[in-house]
């Protein structure tokens, strides 16, 4: 518990009482905006920041970073539009597998500047749009290539996935890409791993998207505008050793763009991860078959990071003295404890046979690193109970 914020131990504290049961996230938005600006300082000047909304759409979160990032990497119309708004001179890529041409009207409409193109059919879609639309579109080929040396928790290149077109399919695409009048090839797009916390190896992979990128340019007589190295840079859910950015920053000075290249990295979980923390109250503590359940306001409808990454997500048990009620109040001290959700499936697990020092109905528990892909990759509509809340600490 000692590892929570003092302000973020009060502010929780201060909501409990309330008609309903605890059961939100809190986000610090100076959090973000400190790993925004330490993420700027530590890269080369030819690097361009872009934030991946996806991570943390909540708008006053993307708005305190709207100053500090050089513009937004978006994949929906909602997204695009918030991104217009934060901040309406700022770098505006779009990417995504199933761009539909309502989609791609919204993005070429929000002034997107670069449509990152996952498909041949892409491509068609998006010229019919920039034909409609009376105005020339710049895209970038999503690449996803042969072989991968970078690692991370989830890999999106170097294997059968929806994302990219095949690396030996690049010829054909830039090749069809030249036949469409309405489009320009601006670059490549490689977005290849998540959650990695090898720093060398993340500079690696800029370096080889570089090379590259150059080289297929040079054989398809392209003007290489844009390179989209994409995100992918770790936090480590288990309290290890974290990205090591000056490592990272450090190799890569030591590389040289192309002449008039723009390169993108497009970090989200990294820049809001540690910005939030997700706080549920304690309904009812319970023994079933040598079992102690901890069982919470929320769970995976809030909350699902845990079980769908399958991570040992730390927690806190946030002791709450007061019990208001005539009814004994359940607790257990020292014993190993499962932490499940108020959903009627055993799924709805948010924690496995962790020790705790003591835990009873009316504490409040909370997991820290909870300010990416959290509210937003929830299940919320299951069962239709209250959605998680959001608060602003500051």
């Amino acid at each position: 518990m000692d590892q929570l914020p003092p302000g973020v131990r009060a502010a929780l504290l201060a909501r409990v009482g309330g008609p309903e049961p605890v059961s939100g996230y809190l986000y610090d938005p100076a959090v973000a905006v400190d790993r925004a600006t330490a993420l700027r300082a530590a890269l080369p000047d030819w690097a361009r920041v872009c934030y991946a909304v996806k991570a943390n759409s909540h708008p006053p979160l993307v708005a305190a970073l709207g100053a500090h990032v050089d513009g937004f990497e978006v994949a929906s119309a909602t997204e695009a539009a918030l991104a217009r708004r934060v901040r309406p001179d700022g770098l505006l890529v779009a990417a995504g597998p199933a761009k539909t041409e309502a989609l791609l009207t919204a993005l070429v409409s929000a002034g997107t500047d670069v449509v990152n193109v996952e498909s041949p059919l892409e491509l068609h879609r998006v010229q019919a749009v920039a034909a409609r639309a009376g105005r020339r579109v710049e895209v970038s080929l999503r690449v996803n290539p042969d072989v991968v040396t970078v690692t991370g928790a989830l890999a999106m290149g170097g294997a059968a996935t929806a994302f990219g077109i095949t690396e030996a399919d690049v010829p054909a695409a830039l090749a069809l890409a030249a036949t469409l009048p309405d489009l320009r090839v601006a670059g490549f797009h490689v977005h290849v791993v998540g959650n990695n916390l090898d720093a060398g190896a993340h500079a690696a992979y800029v370096r080889w998207c570089l090379d590259w990128s150059a080289r297929t340019a040079a054989v398809h007589r392209i003007e290489l505008r844009t390179v989209d190295v994409g995100g992918g840079l770790g936090v480590p859910f288990d309290g290890g050793d974290g990205f090591d950015l000056d490592r990272f920053g450090e190799l890569l000075a030591g590389l040289t763009p192309p002449a008039g290249c723009r390169v993108v990295l497009e970090p989200g979980r990294w820049l809001v991860t540690d910005a939030g923390w997700y706080a549920a109250e304690v309904v009812d503590v319970k023994h079933n078959h040598g079992t102690w359940f901890v069982v919470l306001r929320g769970g995976i409808n809030h909350f699902a990071l845990p079980i769908s990454w399958d991570i040992p997500h730390r927690f806190a048990v946030l002791p709450v003295d007061d019990w208001p009620h005539p009814y004994p109040r359940p607790q257990v001290d020292d014993v190993p404890v499962t932490v499940v959700g108020e959903l009627c499936t055993s799924e709805d697990t948010l924690a496995r046979d962790v020790t705790v020092p003591r835990v009873r109905a009316g504490d409040l528990v909370v997991f820290p690193m909870a300010g990416s892909y959290g509210w937003e990759f929830a299940l919320p509509h299951f069962l239709s109970h209250p959605p998680a809340r959001r608060w602003l600490l500051r």
